[in-house]
């Protein structure tokens, strides 16, 4: 084949690639919108037929789907909006959250912040985190159970306050330490780091977490979706009302 074919294939190649790109983010739109419950669904909840028997809504196909993988669409624009409120950030206004920092969890030592970490159930999960941030992970949690209770059900978690350093990168603090920010799954099953792609559950859950103003790490340089955690102008709100 002479150069000129070679990229004439090469070119429709992309094409190719890019179509089907495209594709797997049509398909992850219409799954997260068959998910959502619909209006006349809502409406028609209670409605009992006569006899007393509620009437049968039949399986949910879509329910099973919430652990499927599927690619993260635009993933590098999902935050816009937002600001992060990065480990630099935060130790410029509060310092460390320990001096000496491990590839393993650790006690927080920072006295200010320190003081203000609680261990509660919060809706689904449990968690060690802010005191502040634990009530906005709550408000969060009580509007997706309202809206999407069979979705609520099936959340779990991989972590929240773990005050160490990135791991592989001594001296850089992970954004766990702070006890701003939790990981998330559906159904136990851990997302695989830095592929592009997420569990459709996390989709949804990243819209109501967004409205509160908290940071997707889907849309970080490397793709961590099972990470959620609280945005700048949450911070400096909470610190503004004396609550940091």
């Amino acid at each position: 084949i002479d150069s000129g074919a070679r990229s004439e294939i090469e070119v429709l190649r992309s094409q190719i690639e890019a179509l089907s790109a495209q594709i797997e983010q049509l398909q992850t739109s219409v799954a997260v919108l068959e998910a959502r419950p619909r209006a006349s669904d809502t409406a028609t909840a209670g409605v009992q037929e006569q006899g007393g028997a509620f009437a049968g809504d039949g399986t949910n196909d879509i329910q099973d789907a919430y652990a499927q993988v599927v690619l993260i669409g635009a993933r590098r624009n999902i935050n816009d909006g937002l600001r992060i409120a990065s480990p630099s950030y935060l130790e410029s206004i509060f310092g460390k959250p320990r001096e000496t920092l491990s590839n393993t969890c650790l006690p927080m030592t920072n006295e200010r912040l320190a003081g203000k970490l609680k261990t509660e159930q919060v809706g689904p999960i449990r968690v060690r985190m802010l005191e502040p941030a634990i009530e906005s992970l709550r408000n969060v949690f009580e509007k997706i159970e309202a809206t999407d209770p069979e979705l609520y059900s099936r959340i779990n978690t991989a972590g929240s306050l773990c005050v160490r350093h990135i791991r592989g990168s001594p001296g850089s603090t992970s954004t766990h330490a702070f006890g701003l920010s939790v990981d998330l799954n559906i159904d136990g099953q851990l997302d695989q780091l830095g592929d592009g792609k997420t569990q459709l559950g996390l989709t949804i859950l990243a819209d109501f977490f967004r409205d509160e103003g908290w940071y997707w790490g889907a849309g970080f340089s490397r793709e961590d979706s099972m990470h959620f955690e609280v945005g700048r102008d949450l911070v400096e709100q909470w610190i503004a009302e004396g609550k940091l």
